[in-house]
């Protein structure tokens, strides 16, 4: 039994809340266990300079934790003048996992850009972001006139933590599970069961192949759960909440 009371394939509880701000074209409130992200999904007509004229569209993400989401009081990196490597990193992902799962010719010389707030952080800030900001894309692409949503979006995507605690293969990490962990990971997919992005550490010991299959078999479970989820919320829309 691991320190959360978990068995090693149990997924925190996780709630997918939609419809959850006023202005944006999508919105999710991510919740996996006590981290919470709340992803806001924007439309522009128009798209960055490197691809005006090419008839497509684009994704893009930003990322950003609260002051108060960790124990400490966190600079905002507004007031330090530059984002962290770690930022930089995390958003990159969020946009590469979205952009995964869409057809950017159909989508139209529009661009959406997702931003990622955690408002409290307890591990696998970046596996929520994801999840819910596939929530929050597929809201604002749902609202464009004279556009196939189902069309533009190719499949569901997204993201959990796996790792080697204690000697054991276990599934989405908390906290305390991760800074302990002697191999992280975090596993991005679609619903089809494709990998979209495997990030894979070994913090303490090397692991070998068969540790690998492993704990992306583990990861798979994760995301069939999630993606069941999404599907739930999208299936429903509106301003509902929705949990595993």
């Amino acid at each position: 039994m691991r320190p959360s009371e978990r068995t090693p394939d149990l997924l925190r509880p996780v709630t997918l809340e939609t419809g959850v701000t006023r202005y944006a074209e999508g919105s999710c409130m991510a919740s996996f266990g006590h981290t919470k992200v709340l992803v806001t999904a924007s439309l522009e007509e128009g798209v960055p300079g490197f691809l005006r004229g090419k008839g497509q569209g684009w994704v893009t993400a930003e990322y950003g934790m609260l002051p108060r989401a960790t124990h400490t009081r966190g600079r905002r990196e507004a007031a330090q003048g530059k984002q962290s490597g770690r930022t930089q990193e995390i958003q990159r992902l969020i946009g590469r996992s979205l952009r995964a799962v869409v057809d950017l010719p159909r989508l139209g010389e529009r661009q959406i850009i997702v931003d990622c707030d955690v408002i409290q952080a307890d591990g696998g800030t970046r596996t929520a972001a994801i999840t819910g900001a596939f929530i929050a894309l597929a809201d604002a692409v749902a609202r464009i006139p004279s556009v196939d949503a189902s069309a533009v979006l190719r499949d569901c995507v997204a993201a959990i933590s796996v790792g080697i605690v204690a000697g054991g293969a276990v599934l989405d990490l908390n906290y305390i599970e991760d800074s302990g962990a002697a191999v992280d990971m975090n596993v991005v997919m679609t619903g089809a069961g494709e990998f979209v992005e495997v990030q894979g550490t070994a913090e303490q010991t090397p692991f070998d192949r068969a540790r690998l299959d492993d704990l992306l078999g583990l990861a798979s479970i994760g995301i069939r759960r999630l993606v069941g989820l999404q599907r739930r919320a999208l299936n429903a829309r509106g301003e509902q909440t929705f949990s595993l």
